[in-house]
């Protein structure tokens, strides 16, 4: 199996969980509906929230590069 594949694999799999750990603090109604975005106020992110989000957009980074990789080597 090629290795970029396996890493893709890895990689989507923690995206996931960090996204769906990132809405777990939301409720449905406010998580879904645009309306909800805008009732909650503005607060800033701090310790493994922030983590999480940064963690987030540099697996999407990465998922993105090995795409690319994928079908560029594949």
């Amino acid at each position: 199996m090629k290795p970029f594949l396996i890493v893709q694999a890895v990689v989507s799999i923690v995206l996931v969980v960090f996204i769906l750990l990132q809405q777990r603090g939301t409720d449905m109604g406010n998580g879904l509906s645009i309306e909800g975005a805008f009732s909650g106020g503005y607060h800033t992110k701090r310790g493994f929230e922030r983590f999480l989000y940064y963690a987030t957009v540099v697996l999407g980074v990465s998922f993105l590069i090995l795409s690319i990789l994928n079908v560029k080597f594949g």
